[in-house]
C-alpha cells in the first residue's frame, strides 16, 4: 500500500511559487527546461527530514516552515561602505570583489581589476549571452538532491571564476553575498570554480548582513569546482550572519591528477546553516585538507556533512573541525570518507572536536569509514568537552578577568583549525572575527 506523504506549507510554497517566477528568471530555453526539470524533481521529493540518513539531525522539512518569497532582481540600495561594515575585519583586506546583493549582481559594488589574467564573470551575464545548461553544472549525484535541485531551479546568480593553464592569482578573489533591506527573502545563488592545469587560486566566499537587515531570511548557493591536473585551490567560506537566517550550501569538488585542493569554513551567527561538501578524487595522487570553526550560541544549528570519495590510488586526505557550542546551540558533524577498490595508498584522517560551554549544547558526531582497498592508511575521531577548570584556574590566578580567560582558551581551541588558513591577512581577519564572537559583540 503507498501512503501518501503531505506537503509541508514551504514545500507547496517553493513549487507552486516557481511558476508564478520561472519567466522572469535568467536563461535561455535549456536553462529553463532545467529548472522545470529540477523543481519537478524537488516536488517528488520535498524538503529533507530526520528519516532521510544524511539529514537525520537536521530535520529541515520542521525547520523551515514557510517558502520566502524569491529574490530576483533585488534592487536594496547599498553603498561600498556598507558593504565593508558588513565583511567586518576582512573588510580591510584589498582584494578583487564581486558582491552579490540579496542573491543579485552588484557591478557598481565589485571591483575585479586587481584579478589580472583571470576571468570573473556574473552568472546572469552568462546566461544574458545566451550561456547553455553547463553553466549550472554539479554531478549527478549532488543534482539529485532535494536542496540542490530547488537551487537549481531558483536560482537567479553567482559567479564564475576561470583560472586559465599555468596562471597564479596573487591575490583572494572574495565572492561577498550580502543581506540587506527589511523584507525576508529567499536567495539562491550558483557559482562555478575552475582551476587550470597548474593553476594556483584562492576564492572567498563570505555571507554577511549589512546593519539594519532583516534577522529573517533564506539562502541557498551550490559551488561546482574543478581542478585540473597539477592544479592548487584555497576555498575558503565565512558565514558571519546574525539573526534567525536559514543557511544551505553544497560544495560539489572534483579532483584531477596531482590537484592540491584545500577548503576552510567558518560559520558563526546563522540560526541554522548546513554546510555540505563532496570532494571526489578523479586524479591519482590528489590531495585535499578540509577543516573549519562554527560557533553557536542561543539555540543555533551548525550542520556539517562531508562526503570524500577515493576512486584513484595515492589519494591523500585530511578532515578537522572545530565547533564551540552554548545556550542549547547544537552542532552536528557528519563526515564520510570512501575508499574504494582502485584507491590503493590512501592517506585519510579525519577528526571532530567540540568545546560545550553550558549543560545544554548538543553535539552530534557520526564519522564514518567505507574500505574496499586492502593498502590505505586511515583514521578518525571525535571528542567533546567543557573547558578546562584547571586552566581556567591558571589564567584567573594571574589576573586575568573570567570573561577574558574563557575567551582566550576558547580561542586557543577554534585557533588550530583557524591555522589551517594559509593566507596571513585572511587568518589574521578570521581570528579576529572569532574574537569578537567570544567576547560577545557585534561584528
Amino acid at each position: 500500500m503507498n501512503v501518501a506523504v503531505m506537503k509541508t506549507k514551504a514545500e507547496t510554497g517553493f513549487t507552486e511559487g516557481f511558476e508564478r517566477v520561472v519567466d522572469t528568471l535568467p536563461g535561455g530555453p535549456n536553462v529553463a527546461a532545467l529548472r522545470r526539470e529540477a523543481i519537478g524533481q524537488f516536488a517528488a521529493d520535498g524538503l529533507p527530514h530526520r528519516r532521510v540518513e544524511e539529514w537525520k539531525y537536521t530535520d529541515l522539512r520542521n525547520v523551515m516552515k514557510d517558502a520566502l518569497p524569491p529574490a530576483i532582481g533585488d534592487a536594496t540600495r547599498i553603498t561600498i561602505a556598507d558593504v565593508i561594515v558588513a565583511l567586518g575585519p576582512l573588510g580591510r583586506m584589498e582584494v578583487p570583489r564581486v558582491v552579490l546583493v540579496n542573491g543579485s549582481y552588484r557591478k557598481e559594488l565589485s571591483n575585479t581589476e586587481a584579478a589580472a589574467g583571470v576571468s570573473v564573470v556574473a552568472l546572469s551575464t552568462l546566461l544574458a549571452g545566451g550561456a547553455d545548461a553547463k553553466v549550472f553544472g554539479v554531478e549527478a549525484e549532488c543534482a539529485r538532491q532535494s536542496v540542490v535541485a530547488l537551487n537549481t531551479a531558483y536560482a537567479t546568480d553567482g559567479v564564475v571564476v576561470d583560472v586559465p593553464d599555468g596562471v597564479t592569482l596573487e591575490a583572494p578573489v572574495f565572492i561577498v553575498h550580502v543581506r540587506a533591506g527589511g523584507v525576508a527573502q529567499f536567495a539562491a545563488s550558483r557559482n562555478r570554480v575552475r582551476v587550470g592545469k597548474g593553476a594556483r587560486a584562492t576564492i572567498v566566499e563570505v555571507f554577511a548582513h549589512v546593519p539594519g537587515a532583516t534577522p529573517d531570511g533564506q539562502q541557498s548557493a551550490v559551488t561546482a569546482v574543478d581542478l585540473d591536473e597539477g592544479g592548487q585551490l584555497a576555498h575558503i567560506k565565512i558565514v558571519n550572519d546574525a539573526g534567525r537566517i536559514t543557511h544551505l550550501s553544497n560544495w560539489d569538488v572534483t579532483l584531477a591528477k596531482s590537484a592540491d585542493y584545500r577548503a576552510f569554513h567558518y560559520t558563526a551567527g546563522a540560526g541554522l546553516a548546513r554546510n555540505q561538501m563532496r570532494v571526489v578524487y578523479a586524479g591519482a595522487n590528489a590531495k585535499a585538507d578540509i577543516s573549519g570553526a562554527f560557533l553557536a550560541r542561543v539555540g543555533e544549528h551548525v550542520d556539517t556533512t562531508l562526503l570524500v570519495d577515493h576512486a584513484l590510488p595515492g589519494g591523500v586526505s585530511r578532515e578537522l573541525f572545530k565547533g564551540v557550542l552554548q545556550d542549547h546551540a547544537r552542532g552536528v558533524f557528519q563526515g564520510k570518507v570512501i575508499v574504494r577498490p582502485d584507491a590503493q595508498k590512501t592517506d585519510g584522517k579525519q577528526m571532530a572536536q567540540a568545546l560545550m560551554l553550558s549543560e545544554d549544547a548538543e553535539f552530534d558526531s557520526k564519522p564514518e569509514l567505507e574500505i574496499y582497498a586492502d593498502d590505505v592508511v586511515c583514521g578518525h575521531g571525535s571528542t567533546s568537552a567543557a573547558l578546562d577548570t584547571d586552566l581556567l584556574f591558571y589564567l584567573r590566578a594571574r589576573g586575568i578577568p573570567l570573561e577574558a580567560a574563557r575567551a582566550l582558551l576558547i580561542q586557543s581551541f577554534v585557533g588550530e583549525a583557524i591555522d589551517k588558513v594559509e593566507n596571513p591577512s585572511l587568518r589574521d581577519a578570521l581570528m579576529e572575527q572569532a574574537q569578537i564572537w567570544l567576547l560577545g559583540h557585534e561584528a
